[in-house]
């Protein structure tokens, strides 16, 4: 097998392979019966850009060596999740809202030399090289967080929503059927598409100065996220918050809002009324009933809420979507 072969499939694709005891086909790892279901599959697009499209549920976790761990380039990483139908393979959790996101961050964040392969995987991650992306751009004319980014050369992590027209065009990457003959082509568009949307929505970000970030910030601000999410019927107190996650307030609200682009209370109440749209949808609950359940005592103030983040009064957007 020549060396362009080869170099179509990821290496950590062929070393998760390995450690499964099975072959990748059609550049798929197919995941076998007596360690779980699902599959993984990986693209190498050219030395500047690759995807892996990683759908599964394992029996247990299992790590595998970093096969990148020694190489000097800098990338920017973009993991999709939550983005897979809910008729995926994968068993379903009643936890915290899941809403389709996209994580990107710089190599900096980690430098692990293993990798968890972890049991529970819906992901689609996008991977190129920094050099190579601030190479199509003017520097000079970008906002302080593409700087950042594209310099690559202190951790940072950002989360963006995934909104749907970029879920479009997850989708096409999942279930779009392509010949052979233009797959790695038809992918590799439209992994640049996303990233290019990705950036565009990054530069209306108006944060002056980033803060380096190390695991454990990065951690127990995802632990803030969970707990906003966990308990949308109770507005947050930063002075609590801040307490529980052991970070001052300043830098707590400072952190929150770079990596989430959004402060603490409005992205609270964004997934509040997220919340309270699905609760009228798919659960047919009354809007008093809507309302009390996430915390309002006054409806008519609940109602306001819900119509500057929809465009329509709670009873409006009910009777709607019947």
């Amino acid at each position: 097998m020549n060396k362009d072969k080869q170099q179509t499939v990821p290496n950590i694709l062929v070393k998760f392979a390995h450690l499964l005891g099975t072959e990748i086909k059609n550049r798929r790892l197919q995941i076998p019966e007596n360690f779980g279901r699902g599959y993984c599959t990986g693209f190498v697009f050219n030395e500047h850009i690759r995807l892996l499209i990683s759908n599964y549920e394992l029996y247990e976790d299992v790590l595998v060596e970093n096969p990148g761990i020694n190489t000097a380039r800098r990338m920017i990483f973009f993991k999709f999740q939550n983005i897979f139908p809910k008729t995926a393979i994968l068993s379903e959790e009643k936890s915290v809202i899941k809403t389709p996101s996209v994580l990107i961050a710089t190599s900096r964040v980690s430098t692990d030399d293993v990798i968890s392969i972890h049991t529970n995987t819906e992901t689609i991650m996008i991977e190129v090289d920094a050099t190579y992306l601030s190479g199509l751009f003017d520097l000079s004319e970008q906002s302080p967080i593409l700087q950042s980014l594209l310099q690559n050369t202190q951790p940072l992590l950002f989360e963006q929503v995934i909104y749907p027209s970029l879920q479009k065009i997850v989708d096409e990457i999942v279930t779009e059927s392509v010949s052979k003959t233009f797959e790695l082509f038809f992918l590799r568009i439209k992994a640049e598409e996303l990233i290019c949307r990705l950036l565009m929505e990054l530069e209306k970000r108006n944060e002056k100065h980033l803060y380096a970030l190390n695991s454990h910030d990065i951690q127990t601000l995802y632990k803030v996220k969970e707990q906003l999410l966990a308990h949308l019927d109770t507005p947050p107190a930063i002075k609590d918050v801040s307490f529980s996650a052991n970070m001052s307030p300043t830098k707590l609200k400072r952190l929150f809002r770079q990596i989430f682009g959004n402060s603490i209370f409005s992205y609270y109440q964004e997934y509040r009324m997220k919340e309270a749209a699905r609760l009228l949808k798919e659960e047919n609950l009354s809007v008093s009933d809507v309302g009390y359940k996430l915390g309002f005592t006054n409806l008519s103030h609940f109602s306001r809420v819900f119509k500057e983040h929809t465009g329509m009064k709670p009873k409006q957007y009910s009777q709607s979507k019947k």
